[in-house]
């Protein structure tokens, strides 16, 4: 196998460890705009939009108290009394009982609120935490802004301590973050390209506030996605005092062959009658990776020409169901993946655009030896003296397969997966790798011959990637 060179040299990636790595470092300090709201015009959404919210969760949990409400809405007492007022003045809601603490209060609805509390969840049944302002979000995000990262060389070394990776690529990598630039990884499939992309996300600095849901034009758009958004350190979240606001790590989403059009665009659900943001807008402050580049149901060109503008101008534009047009932030660092070569995906105009393609391409062989062993002690499984050179020999070598990073780990599950089904003895044999071989490349093949003519005599050392 021959090393291949990209622009900035052959890039081989090898993982040895899964844990204990490193997050961001740098505590950014709590912005102005998330310090609670004290009235209900702090909110900056109307009072109108903020009383309704409330009845539609009073009609559907019955009476409500403003410890109730200030859960449910993550909005505090102060704002909440505002809201009681404002429905009370306008004869919707009224109070049954009033303690002796501020938040010591109950209220039912009246028969107009119960009325207008139907009809609006008809409209919308939204009822979770309460939405924070479109200017606000698109401030916070400009304040957290993944472009103002920079990242030294140190960081990156600390990263990746655990991981045997080309420093070139790695180098070439932080160098594409710091420039703000948008950064291609492509190679043959199973070469670590998307387990590279997403461990890139342990450079990104810091944590980020991500707000619930967002109002924009009388219309709410979910964006707090727990499967995407992760919970910062207890420290950290502590200084959000606007719970509407969550702090989480710099989130690093993830789409891949199910990538449409429409999949870039606010997603509208008739039945519920709200928006969920589409995956790049959720990664705004962090990493967005589009993997298999290529491979979606959408042709790569059309893709690639949705991506033009928001690469160039930072922003992105969305439609509602109203006819009324609003730009989002394009904050995030984009990292593409593909099985294709660049000249292959997309015309020079979108190429231009990318600032670093970085080749992955097979391990050398020592590198390969490294992965396996990694591999067998995360699994608790003995090596026999002959294991790793009869894989090498009667099945690489005599197949004509590369050394690719995704072999060991898929291989050595099969093995382990088939000494606990056996109750063998926990240790990697020659037949056991022969049997995963055939399983895993769904083949049965010759590999009686220790070493094949390719290879002139057991003493020949073999030079890395050969």
């Amino acid at each position: 196998m021959n090393e291949q060179n990209s622009e900035h040299g052959c890039a081989q990636v090898t993982h040895l460890h899964q844990s204990g790595l490193p997050r961001g470092r740098i505590a950014e300090a709590p912005s102005v705009s998330l310090r609670a709201p004290r009235s209900l015009a702090d909110t900056g959404l109307p009072p109108v939009f903020v009383g309704r919210l409330v009845l539609k969760s009073t009609l559907l949990n019955g009476k409500s108290s403003f410890s109730d409400l200030s859960e449910r809405h993550r909005l505090p007492v102060s704002v909440l009394e505002d809201v009681l007022a404002f429905l009370v003045r306008e004869r919707l809601a009224e109070i049954t009982h009033r303690g002796a603490t501020d938040i010591d209060v109950h209220f039912r609805l009246t028969e107009a609120g119960r009325d207008l509390a139907v009809d609006e969840i008809s409209r919308c049944s939204y009822c979770g935490p309460a939405p924070v302002a479109y200017e606000n979000y698109v401030e916070i995000v400009r304040e957290h802004s993944v472009r103002r990262q920079r990242i030294s060389q140190s960081d990156v070394r600390a990263a990746f301590r655990d991981l045997r990776i080309d420093p070139a690529l790695l180098d070439a990598a932080a160098a594409s973050l710091n420039a703000g630039r948008p950064l291609l990884l492509y190679g043959p499939a199973g070469s670590g390209k998307t387990f590279l992309a997403e461990r890139l996300g342990l450079l990104l600095q810091g944590d980020v506030p991500i707000p619930y849901a967002i109002y924009v034009s009388g219309e709410i758009v979910q964006l707090y996605d727990p499967l995407l958004h992760h919970d910062a350190p207890a420290a950290s979240s502590a200084a959000a005092g606007d719970k509407r606001w969550r702090m989480c790590r710099r989130p690093v989403v993830i789409s891949g062959g199910e990538l449409t059009l429409e999949g870039l665009d606010l997603r509208y659900d008739a039945a519920a009658g709200f928006y969920q943001a589409p995956p790049h807008m959720k990664a705004n402050m962090g990493l967005y990776i589009v993997d298999d580049l290529g491979r979606q149901r959408v042709a790569a060109q059309d893709l690639l020409n949705r991506w033009i503008m928001p690469l160039d101008r930072a922003v992105d534009l969305f439609t509602l169901q109203s006819g009324s047009r609003f730009s989002a932030p394009f904050d995030v660092w984009p990292v593409f993946s593909s099985n294709l070569d660049p000249a292959a995906i997309g015309d020079e105009a979108f190429l231009r655009r990318l600032g670093s393609k970085l080749h992955i391409g097979p391990l050398p062989l020592d590198s390969y030896r490294a992965v396996f062993e990694a591999r067998c002690a995360s699994l608790g499984l003995a090596v026999t003296p002959s294991a790793f050179d009869y894989l090498l020999h009667n099945l690489h070598m005599v197949n004509g397969k590369p050394f690719l990073a995704c072999y060991p780990g898929d291989l050595l599950s099969l093995v382990n997966a088939s000494v606990d089904y056996r109750g063998a003895a926990r240790e990697v044999t020659e037949e056991g790798l022969r049997e995963a071989w055939d399983s895993y490349f769904g083949a049965v093949t010759d590999h009686n011959s220790r070493y094949p003519p390719a290879i002139e005599r057991p003493g020949k050392k073999l030079a890395a990637g050969e």
